[in-house]
């Protein structure tokens, strides 16, 4: 089956007469929908369900309205029969590959052409005989996207009934949907071979825990795994809330609704009692925790004991499939001293009787996507392992002396300390000559900047200059370089925005981009502010998840484990990195880290470049244990996912 063509979600139609009055309804909990073709070529959308018999709605003369496809729900009015499907509770990522496909189908139309005669078309048709649409080509997929860059005729919202009645009178049939092109090419939209397994284990229902060294593509995939799971039941969730932001989710913390997780379990049984919580709870079937790294594993055990209390359920979790990602290699919780302790030992997840019974299933990624110089590859994957040899220390070493500044545009300092990146930042910009100009954010609720602030990467007051160092973070183009991390240099202001010159010495003119917070409960908050921040220096901690094309670092003053590790890997190449003062005192990995993944199928030292045959071979040839790289096997197709 061509799952872009096929859709798995609730549905609702409505036939109305011309008058507009409601004259048949029909809802369903779960359709299957998939995209069909007649003998006469017209495109149809075919609605299956329990009970009914199924439904074909002809594609021709369409609105299409898309506003909420992020949570998963679209509406499709179908102007010739006054009828109108609405779509809920659809895997994001499956209705947007459904629309486009549909999109790209129908613009197409007019060249699909039959070589019959007419007379062989007359008396060869045979009525109801339908196949299923084809996947789309690349071609066909290039065709669609020059249409909709070239049309301005895009699908109109409820309120504009003027365009509607235009588009009723238009020969169009399709109308350009650059939403469902823009920034999307299918060749992006592939996983490997390591990211379809996960993908695969994440579908069939299992509890797992990928992991995998900085830019490997975790966060890449985690978004896709969210894409393809019905958003009313699943809760996407971080430990902190700039990753929550990231992935679209809420912060642990908020979903759980037991606060810091002080109180005793019968508290936070109480708290959680409480609505909203409770309902959440109950609802959940999938939770997502992203940075699980950096989750207090006390925290971690008391929310289990909370889920099964708040379920009835006495399953792990009360039954709720776990979808687990980070690298405990990386940043840890942060823990508070213990009485007589002057530091505290931070307690991982992995560490808690609630991680084994929930037998996940692990599975490491391997493949790098961020670096592409097998050199650099190795000494990062040296490095988050705890080990310094002396060709490391060489070559770090001689980065000390590398220019790797150009155009104006200086290197960011990478900070242990948050404090540490402010000061320098307020007082280089305070050195700048001229005139400062404040942007400030537009938040969509007053009183919410404080969690704002904590919750997306850009401020609520943005102060800049001509000269200003700053980071771009948001992917604006990714083709032209744009992209979240790229550091560039103010050049000048214009309509009263800053125009910032980059690396590539491409020009940008910033103007407001939109972050979008969700609350516990299912709201949204929206900030609308430039997409830059003052790079002349950033902390590690807030650089996690980032990749940097120009960066310098002096590990001097890192105080925990993997914090070098995570300052060094958000650096592109080797060419784009300068390290002060390099000591292989400042690199080291947690012992009981070290210990946990050894216990991971005897985890061993694998180089993480592209992998070789004499590896794949290797791998082969070693038996697998069920707890890691498992021998999973889908239990349940795509399409039972609902």
């Amino acid at each position: 089956m061509n799952n872009e063509a096929f859709l798995c979600c609730e549905t609702n139609i409505e036939w109305m007469n011309k008058q507009g009055i409601i004259q048949r309804k029909l809802s369903t909990k779960k359709s299957n929908l998939r995209l069909i073709r007649s003998d006469s070529r017209d495109i149809f959308i075919e609605i299956v369900a329990e009970k009914i018999a199924p439904i074909k709605l002809k594609l021709k003369s369409i609105n299409v309205h898309k506003k909420f496809m992020g949570e998963g729900k679209a509406s499709i009015k179908f102007l010739d029969d006054n009828a109108t499907l609405y779509l809920s509770n659809a895997p994001p990522g499956q209705l947007l590959s459904f629309l486009r496909t549909m999109f790209v189908k129908m613009t197409g139309e007019k060249a699909q052409k039959t070589n019959k005669p007419l007379r062989e078309q007359l008396l060869g048709h045979r009525p109801n005989q339908f196949e299923e649409i084809s996947p789309i080509t690349n071609l066909e997929m290039e065709k669609a996207a020059n249409k909709a860059s070239r049309s301005t005729d895009t699908t109109p919202s409820p309120l504009a009934g003027k365009k509607r009645k235009l588009e009723r009178n238009s020969n169009e049939k399709a109308p350009a949907a650059k939403k469902l092109y823009a920034g999307s090419p299918i060749p992006n939209e592939q996983l490997d071979i390591e990211q379809k397994e996960v993908m695969d284990a994440c579908l069939s229902g299992k509890n797992i825990f990928f992991t995998g060294s900085a830019g490997t593509g975790k966060s890449y995939l985690l978004k896709k795994i969210i894409g393809a799971l019905p958003p009313d039941v699943t809760v996407a969730t971080a430990s902190t809330g700039v990753a929550a932001c990231h992935i679209g989710g809420i912060t642990l913390h908020q979903f759980a609704g037991i606060g810091g997780g002080e109180a005793t379990l019968e508290r936070s049984i109480e708290m959680a009692s409480k609505p909203p919580t409770v309902s959440i709870w109950r609802k959940c079937k999938h939770l997502i925790i992203d940075e699980i790294s950096m989750v207090d594993g006390a925290y971690f055990q008391k929310i289990e004991q909370v889920a099964r209390k708040i379920r009835r359920n006495d399953k792990p979790f009360g039954g709720i499939q776990l979808i687990l990602c980070g690298d405990f290699f990386q940043l840890p919780p942060v823990s508070k001293p213990r009485p007589g302790e002057k530091k505290a030992s931070p307690k991982f997840c992995f560490q808690t009787n609630a991680w084994e019974t929930c037998l996940l299933h692990t599975f490491e990624l391997k493949k790098v996507h961020r670096q592409t110089d097998n050199r650099f590859i190795d000494i990062l994957n040296k490095i988050r392992l705890g080990k310094v040899d002396e060709d490391v220390i060489n070559i770090l070493s001689a980065t000390s002396k590398q220019k790797i500044e150009g155009d104006g545009i200086l290197a960011t300092r990478l900070c242990s300390h948050t404090a540490d990146a402010d000061i320098i930042n307020e007082s280089k910009l305070k050195a700048l000559e001229g005139i400062s100009k404040t942007f400030e954010a537009q938040d969509s609720i007053p009183g919410t900047t404080k969690q704002l602030n904590q919750q997306t990467p850009v401020p609520d007051k943005l102060e800049l200059k001509i000269g200003a160092q700053v980071m771009l973070l948001k992917n604006i183009n990714i083709t032209a370089g744009l992209v979240n991390g790229a550091r560039g240099v103010v050049k000048s202001f214009r309509d009263g925005l800053p125009v910032v010159q980059f690396r590539n010495k491409k020009e940008y003119l910033a103007q407001q981009e939109k972050w979008i917070v969700k609350t516990a409960g299912g709201a949204s908050l929206t900030r609308k502010q430039v997409p830059l921040k003052l790079a002349w220096a950033f902390s590690i901690h807030k650089s996690q998840g980032l990749t940097l094309d120009c960066v310098e670092m002096s590990l001097g003053r890192v105080f925990e484990a993997g914090q070098a590790y995570v300052a060094l890997s958000r650096a592109q190449s080797l060419e784009t990195l300068r390290v002060l003062d390099f000591k292989s005192s400042q690199v080291w990995a947690n012992p009981d880290v070290l210990t946990f993944y050894k216990t991971l199928d005897n985890y061993k030292y694998i180089p993480l470049g592209p992998i070789n045959k004499h590896i794949e071979r290797k791998k082969d040839n070693i038996k697998k244990k069920s707890t890691f790289k498992s021998k999973l096997m889908m239990e349940k197709p795509l399409m039972n996912i609902c």
